[in-house]
């Protein structure tokens, strides 16, 4: 996972619509019509679902791109241990 990835689909602005049609895609074997990084189809997936719980969490909590994040990245460490 690496935060500048996420980034930048959060600040790309893609719809969660756009977002599941690239987890698809990949899901799929297919090319995504975004464009998503990562060094393989698992950390493209990765990045997309972070990119995911990131939005809704700022859409459901009125919270910014960094509260939000850290929040995510919390919830993994927590998931971790």
């Amino acid at each position: 996972m690496k935060i500048p990835a996420i980034k930048k689909i959060i600040e790309e602005n893609y719809t969660l619509e756009m977002l599941d049609a690239a987890e698809e895609a990949l899901i799929n074997e297919e090319k995504p019509s975004i464009e998503i990084d990562g060094d393989d189809d698992g950390e493209q997936l990765t990045h997309i679902f972070a990119a995911k719980w990131i939005i809704e969490y700022m859409q459901s909590s009125g919270n910014d791109f960094k509260s939000s994040l850290r929040a995510y990245t919390q919830k993994v460490r927590n998931s971790i241990s």
